[in-house]
């Protein structure tokens, strides 16, 4: 009962009691509940049985399109160079650096190695230390994201008698002296609560704790500075942050807030000089600008504008280095990188593509002279780039390698515009074959996100091109909820607006079949955690205009999980959806869509839903009792559900076997789609796997 309306959950027994324990240790689930999970994978294999060589035909097929024995490009940092790799037939990344001065390649870190036997093995992060003599390592061996901080000597590989548990993965944050680290750890409902300073030789379990976040609604970072100069602590939720600071030369002091946490008001700091630069949305800044404090008085009355509020120009993220100061921002739904130097002199970095993503690479080195930065299209493989950012020449260091081949002019990308049912226009980014026609008659996968301000990049991935070149248009919907269009998007994508994820969602399908790319029943609709949210959203509305649903662990037990605050990430969630408990009209939007409580007696699509026995992100039961209820509620299917009972929220960490996983999704949709017999054009099938 809550706020005078009942509700019966007949599988409500699927949750085990002790899921805190499962979480840590697997084998402590019921009996009763493991044996379901397992019948529901037993019956997903029979369903199935048809699709075994399709599945090893994508994996081949994603596989022959890895370089096996790929690396990054190494950054430097001081008098060594940084980088990792994968060797021919390895799961895992081997991480790596060599002396500028000359000598032998070093391997810091094998994960290959490390990870051997493993039923699951995840590297959160790999640091080294300012003096480059140590390295600290997060490792996760349950998937339940609670990983463990090893210290090593670099050198030879001698590992500290210290290990620390329970971690959030970003691993730790070096003070400058190279004799200590923070790190953030988390309690038991998986909540990042305190940052920790440990000092190199001591007892974890006395480790000085430095700050301590109070508030459950809150997700607790922390970080270095380009700079190295801070070590800054970052609260935050979907709409509120705070920071602090601390001398990483002076790591034992309190640290000291920058400014008080303002309900609406967010921001991030960077440091240059005698200045901290804030990245905010103060003062109705809605798209974000940056603006300039002195160090010894930094709070929000000393705040001054740098780069000013403009609407429609959404400040993503900035780098402040020693010359010049990187800024990467987004307009009308592209991202754009901007250099300024610290006079008022600006420019930006062109790109020529109608669709494109762009990532930034920070490096180590506050006095660089140059930026890394990468490039790709859903045509273009990726491409990265040194940036001279006096010259302003632009030098190619390394092209995305496709073993089996890549001819990007097979390939037609195109960005289209769907009217919305308010007439808000959403962009929709589309790669097709070219000999694809447009005629009405192709098959589509419609992929979409729409939660949290997160814009899924119009980018190259060689996972979806064997789909693509079975004559499957692949769609990416910019829907609101996300911020493609600025951060207005996301507002109007959240709380009593969250129906207009879903309608955007339909919106686009329209279109699609509106412009004589596909028809009814044509389309395979996509969308992973809260975008299994969407899918299921999308499919009770219109369970007939779909050929299929891809949920990969969806949140779509929308209202159970955000009526209960024991839950790991339930209390942050309010700022995204609305307290159902406190709060009566946000109790009545989320049962108005919650995917779980919302089915209807109607004939619905195939729906294929995956989950992680150790997800503390989306629980395992989610999707387990969708599948159930489905099948007891709605007509059609079939509905089938594949549960991972040795990973968490990500699947598995090995990345062979996250292109099984992915291979049975596409193998599922090109099924429903009539596609399961087509054979691929343009490609040149690779040699088999390695066994």
């Amino acid at each position: 009962m809550q706020h005078g309306k009942a509700r019966t959950d007949n599988y409500a027994w699927l949750r085990d009691e002790n899921w805190q324990e499962v979480l840590r240790d697997p084998s402590r689930i019921d009996p009763a509940i493991r044996k379901a999970l397992e019948a529901e994978n037993a019956y997903y294999e029979a369903v199935t049985l048809d699709l075994e060589g399709l599945r090893k035909d994508l994996l081949r097929e994603m596989r022959g399109r890895i370089k096996e024995d790929d690396a990054t490009v190494p950054m430097k940092d001081g008098p060594w160079r940084y980088w990792s790799k994968f060797r021919e037939g390895g799961d895992y990344p081997i991480f790596m650096r060599e002396a500028i001065a000359g000598g032998e390649e070093e391997i810091l870190y094998d994960g290959d190695k490390e990870g051997k036997g493993a039923e699951f093995f995840s590297i959160g992060d790999v640091s080294h230390s300012p003096d480059h003599k140590l390295i600290a390592v997060a490792v996760d061996r349950l998937g339940s994201e609670y990983y463990t901080i090893l210290i090593r000597d670099a050198a030879t590989g001698a590992e500290f008698s210290e290990h620390i548990e329970s971690t959030d993965g970003v691993g730790a944050v070096w003070t400058a002296d190279s004799k200590a680290f923070f790190y953030v750890e988390r309690d038991d409902n998986q909540r990042s609560k305190w940052v920790k300073l440990h000092k190199l030789g001591d007892d974890p379990a006395k480790d000085k704790l430095i700050y301590e976040e109070p508030d459950d609604g809150f997700f607790l970072s922390v970080s270095k500075s380009q700079s190295g100069e801070f070590v800054f602590i970052h609260s935050g939720n979907s709409t509120t942050s705070e920071a602090r600071y601390i001398s990483a030369r002076d790591p034992e002091t309190v640290p000291v807030v920058i400014e008080p946490r303002t309900p609406g008001v967010e921001y991030s700091v960077e440091h240059h000089g005698d200045e901290f630069y804030i990245l905010t949305n103060a003062d109705d800044a809605i798209d974000f600008k940056i603006m300039r404090a002195p160090l010894g008085a930094p709070q929000r009355g000393n705040w001054s504008d740098w780069i000013g509020h403009e609407q429609g120009r959404y400040i993503l993220s900035m780098t402040p280095y020693k010359d010049y100061f990187v800024r990467l921002e987004r307009r009308n739904a592209l991202p754009q990188l901007i250099i300024s130097d610290y006079q008022g002199g600006e420019y930006a970095i062109s790109f020529a593509e109608a669709a494109y993503a762009l990532g930034v690479d920070a490096g180590y080195e506050f006095d660089a002279r140059a930026l890394r930065f990468s490039y790709s299209s859903p045509a273009t493989p990726r491409q990265v780039f040194d940036y001279d950012l006096q010259s302003k020449a632009r030098t190619l260091l390394k092209t995305q390698e496709v073993p089996s081949g890549h001819d990007p002019s097979l390939y037609a990308v195109e960005r289209i515009m769907a009217t919305a049912d308010d007439g808000v226009e959403i962009p929709v980014t589309l790669i097709r074959l070219r000999s694809t026609s447009v005629d009405g008659t192709a098959p589509v996968v419609l992929y979409g996100y729409g939660a949290y301000g997160i814009t899924i990049p119009a980018g190259f991935s060689t996972n979806i091109l064997p789909i693509v070149d079975r004559g499957v248009i692949y769609a990416i919907a910019h829907i609101r909820g996300g911020a493609a269009g600025g951060r207005q998007w996301y507002l109007d994508g959240k709380f009593g607006n969250k129906e207009n994820t879903f309608t955007d969602f339909i919106a686009v399908a329209k279109t699609l079949i509106e412009k004589k790319y596909t028809c009814e029943k044509n389309i395979v609709i996509y969308g992973g955690s809260a975008g299994g949210l969407l899918v299921g959203a999308a499919v009770n509305q219109r369970p007939d205009l779909f050929a299929g649903v891809i949920a990969a662990v969806p949140f779509v037990d929308v209202l159970n999980t955000i009526s209960d605050g024991d839950l790991p990430l339930t209390p942050p969630e309010w700022e995204e959806w609305g307290n159902p408990i406190d709060n009566e009209d946000a109790y009545g939007w989320i049962a108005a869509y919650s995917p779980y409580d919302n089915l209807k007696a109607e004939a619905y699509p195939p729906i294929m839903a995956t989950g992680g026995l150790t997800d503390y992100r989306v629980t395992y039961w989610e999707p387990a009792k969708w599948v159930a209820r489905l099948r007891n509620d709605a007509e059609g299917g079939p509905f089938i559900l594949r549960m991972n009972m040795e990973a968490g929220h990500g699947g598995s960490a090995a990345r062979f076997e996250q292109l099984d996983e992915r291979a049975h999704l596409y193998a599922f949709a090109l099924k429903v789609l009539g596609r399961d017999g087509a054979k691929p054009v343009g490609h040149k099938p690779s040699r088999p796997p390695t066994e």
